[in-house]
C-alpha cells in the first residue's frame, strides 16, 4: 500500500475498501476480513451503513494491529447537531470496539452542519479522531465551514469518476488542500464503458477498473472501489505499477459530460 498526507500530516492510504451495502451477517465480516488480507488499509463505513459492527469484527479477526488500518465512519443526517453528533460518535465506536477513529465525516449537508461540524472539531481537539471532514459537501457549504468554523475540513467524500468530475469543487479543493475521496470511483461499471478506457487498458494491459482507479490517485484522488470477491479486490489494488500519461490524463477529461 502506497500512502499520501492530509493537510495535518497525518497519513492515509491512496486507496480504500467501501463498505457501502456490505450488511449481510453471513457474509460481511468474510468480505471485510478478505479485502484487509488481500492488502487494503483504508476501511471506509458509516452508521447509516449498518456494517460497523462487522466492520469492527473483520478489523480484530484480521490480526492486524489498530494502528496500521485507516478506519473512517460517517454521522448520518438524523444524528446532526452538537450533542447528538458526539451521540452518534461514541455509538459508532461502541460498534467498531475501537478507542478512536483516523477519520470521521459528516455523511451529509443539512441544516445544521455547522453545529455538527464543531462537534467533529472538538473530537478532533481531544485526540479522539485523527482527521475530520464532510462528505456530499459542494463548494458553498464547505466555505461556511471554513469560514465559521476553526478548522478547514481535511477531506469531502463526494460521487467522483471520469464520467463526474466535479472540476469546480475539485478546484476549491484543492486551493484549501482538502482532498477529496472517491466514493463510486467505477459508477457501477458505467464508468468503464467509454472506448477510451477500452484503448487504454488495452495500451498499459490492464483492466478497466485499474485504468479508472489509477486516473482518480493521479488527480490526487482517494478512490474506494467495492467488491465482494478476492480476485476483484486484488485486481483492484493493482494500480500502483504503471502510470497514465498527462495525454492520456488529458483524454480522459474530455469524458466529463460537463457536470462542474
Amino acid at each position: 500500500m502506497q500512502y499520501t498526507r492530509l493537510k495535518n500530516g497525518h497519513e492515509i492510504p491512496l486507496i480504500g475498501f467501501g463498505t457501502y451495502q456490505i450488511d449481510d451477517p453471513a457474509q460481511a465480516v468474510h468480505i471485510i476480513t478478505q479485502a484487509l488480507a488481500c492488502g487494503y488499509r483504508l476501511l471506509d463505513t458509516a452508521s447509516f451503513y449498518q456494517n460497523e459492527e462487522y466492520v469492527g469484527q473483520a478489523l480484530r479477526q484480521s490480526g492486524l494491529k489498530r494502528k496500521d488500518v485507516f478506519l473512517s465512519s460517517k454521522v448520518w443526517n438524523d444524528q446532526h447537531g452538537y450533542d447528538a453528533t458526539l451521540n452518534a460518535f461514541d455509538a459508532s465506536l461502541r460498534k467498531l470496539g475501537t478507542e478512536y477513529l483516523d477519520l470521521y465525516l459528516i455523511h451529509w449537508p443539512g441544516e445544521k452542519n455547522l453545529q455538527t461540524w464543531q462537534a467533529l472539531e472538538t473530537l478532533y481537539k481531544e485526540g479522539r479522531v485523527k482527521a475530520i471532514g464532510v462528505s456530499n459537501f459542494d463548494g458553498v457549504q464547505l466555505e461556511e465551514l471554513v469560514q465559521q468554523g476553526d478548522i478547514v475540513p481535511m477531506i469531502n467524500q463526494v460521487e467522483y469518476h471520469p464520467l463526474c468530475q466535479q472540476k469546480m469543487l475539485k478546484a476549491y479543493c484543492d486551493r484549501l488542500d482538502i482532498k477529496l475521496q472517491a466514493y463510486s470511483p467505477l459508477m457501477r461499471g458505467e464508468a468503464l464503458k467509454p472506448p477510451l478506457i477500452g484503448k487504454l487498458a488495452d495500451r498499459h494491459n490492464k483492466t478497466l477498473a485499474q485504468i479508472v482507479l489509477r486516473w482518480a490517485m493521479q488527480k490526487d484522488v482517494i478512490p474506494l472501489p467495492k467488491a465482494a470477491n478476492a480476485s476483484r479486490m486484488k485486481e483492484n489494488l493493482g494500480v500502483f505499477d504503471f502510470e497514465l500519461t498527462e495525454e492520456e490524463m488529458q483524454q480522459i477529461a474530455l469524458l466529463d459530460p460537463g457536470q462542474p
